[in-house]
């Protein structure tokens, strides 16, 4: 099982929030970024030509910047280097206002079965307040186009937590979002990272963090409106329709190989993690002298791959399976850390049957804290 994992770090504008390795487009480095992708793709063809590749995602940046003529030539050259299963999820990130009608339809041809749009929030001034490019109405238009050109598999990205957001407002966003009805919705409460203008504006003093006890309750709110509304919660900030869950994603959280594309990707191959230049600039550079464009890479030992499917495992619902870590590693799970799970049951953090363990609600509440206890 392998994912393949495609960066387009191009944006028309970044959001106040964002510290993910994106640039505002401009039509040289676009050009040049192609013609280097197809490049990268053509190094690994070789590494790759035994296995099939079960999941695409193209992330960013904003994917959905691109022309349909740019997009259609990434999936030719795709297709061209590695063997795609017939029935693999290929889902491409999208942000409203650069979707049109004739874009939908050229992804639907060309086998992109899975989108995952942008949106955040439903009130226009906390839309403008973050830096988003586009209007809730803007949004619907791009989601009822999608729905029209025959799209089933829809993720709606939404964020909670948002500066003067109220717990009405929020509840509103879910409210007009699950009338929609997509097949899946992400949730993730907002984290400020230093760098970004939204930080600056705290540090500015021009809004307050919303408290940990109000994040909490607006955490547990989601987890049972959308219950309520028919979407399953499967990962921390993942919700599903039975059947829809994001198969790519969870290529990551079981912790399986995928192939990172794009300037700043990472991907993991045969035991080897590896992290690609961030500069677009470094990164046309490097495959301009047919280099892959690799700022590091790690032999990940035993312990690492252990701890890093623990780390992975509770972030699932499922949990940690302990036939896995035997028959990976050859670990009793429970008598390994026995210690670190008496602690957990006894705090109600976990619970535990003779198949595994998964995490609580209160767990999932202070999950961090949690991944700590199995570090060595």
């Amino acid at each position: 099982m392998i994912g393949l994992y495609i960066h387009v770090p191009f944006c028309v504008k970044k959001c106040n929030y964002c510290d993910f390795n994106s640039y505002k487009i401009d039509e040289k480095s676009k050009k040049l970024y192609l013609n280097n992708l197809k490049k990268e793709m053509e190094i690994y063809k070789g590494e790759l030509e035994d296995k099939q590749i079960d999941s695409i995602f193209l992330g960013g940046g904003t994917p959905s910047i691109l022309n349909s003529q740019e997009i259609k030539e990434i999936f030719y050259n795709i297709r061209k280097n590695f063997k795609i299963r017939i029935d693999a999820e290929i889902t491409m990130e999208c942000n409203p206002g650069t979707l049109n009608l004739e874009k939908l339809k050229i992804m639907k041809e060309i086998g992109i079965n899975r989108i995952s749009i942008g949106l955040q929030a439903t009130q226009n001034y906390h839309l403008k307040a973050i830096g988003r490019i586009h209007t809730y109405e803007e949004f619907v238009k791009n989601y009822q186009q999608a729905i029209d050109v025959g799209f089933k598999n829809i993720n709606i990205d939404l964020m909670y937590c948002l500066p003067n957001q109220n717990i009405d407002e929020w509840k509103e966003t879910l409210e007009k979002v699950t009338k929609l009805n997509p097949s899946h919705i992400s949730a993730y409460s907002l984290i400020l990272e230093e760098g970004t203008e939204l930080y600056n504006m705290y540090e500015r003093k021009e809004f307050e963090i919303i408290d940990e006890d109000t994040d909490i309750n607006l955490y547990n709110y989601t987890i049972d409106y959308l219950k309520s509304k028919g979407y399953n919660q499967y990962e921390i900030s993942n919700y599903a329709k039975e059947g829809y869950e994001c198969k790519h994603n969870i290529l990551y959280w079981k912790c399986k190989n995928y192939l990172g594309l794009g300037p700043g990707a990472s991907g993991y191959v045969n035991n080897i993690r590896y992290n690609n230049v961030e500069s677009i600039q470094e990164y046309n550079e490097l495959l301009s002298g047919d280099k892959k464009p690799i700022l590091s890479k790690e032999l990940l030992s035993v312990q690492d791959k252990i701890e890093e499917k623990i780390f992975m495992g509770l972030r699932m619902n499922e949990g940690i399976k302990f036939d896995d870590f035997k028959n990976e590693f050859n670990i009793d799970f429970r008598k390994k850390y026995n210690k670190q799970l008496a602690i957990l049951r006894e705090r109600q953090l976990i619970l535990e049957d003779k198949s595994g363990i998964k995490l609580t609600q209160k767990g999932r509440e202070i999950s961090n804290s949690i991944f700590i206890e199995f570090i060595d």
